[in-house]
């Protein structure tokens, strides 16, 4: 395991968790967003279409976006500082913000049957269940490590 992801070396975590999965979930999103927009409008009233897909996306994507940015210009930063001590109370948002994602991609999961497609689904459902299993699967990856690791009081700022 690189220095970065030791537990030992938060600067280096803070910018492994903005490249690795910053960057990711916001390639990842906005082509599942249209997907799932897709497929609910297209496939309205068939078995199994996962009703509400679209919405929990939609505020997913606004919610990810705002903590990322908060954690971007102001948390990380701070951490990196190493002199910054006062960040009990954005590390409590931060962690909340990430309870209410992980409501959410269990939320995913329940309307999508654990991700299990209908018999004859189309080429774009396939896309969009691979895409929701790795987008969530990094979302939960994300997660761990900074409730987990960063976020934990055995981490080093530098």
């Amino acid at each position: 395991m690189s220095d970065a992801l030791s537990g030992s070396n938060a600067s280096g975590l803070t910018r492994h968790i903005e490249t690795q999965f910053h960057a990711r979930h916001r390639r990842q999103l906005s082509p599942l967003l249209r997907l799932a927009d897709m497929i609910e409008d297209l496939h309205v009233g068939d078995a199994g279409v996962p009703e509400g897909l679209f919405g929990i996306l939609r505020r997913m994507t606004e919610d990810l976006e705002v903590q990322m940015k908060k954690e971007e210009l102001i948390l990380f930063p701070a951490i990196r500082r190493a002199g910054d001590l006062q960040l009990e109370n954005e590390i409590a948002k931060l962690r909340a913000a990430n309870q209410d994602l992980k409501r959410n991609a269990a939320e995913i999961c329940r309307i999508t049957n654990d991700l299990t497609l209908p018999q004859g689904a189309c080429e774009p459902w396939e896309t969009l269940y691979s895409g929701l299993a790795e987008f969530v699967a990094d979302l939960e990856e994300h997660m761990r490590l900074e409730n987990d690791v960063l976020f934990s009081r055995d981490v080093d700022a530098d």
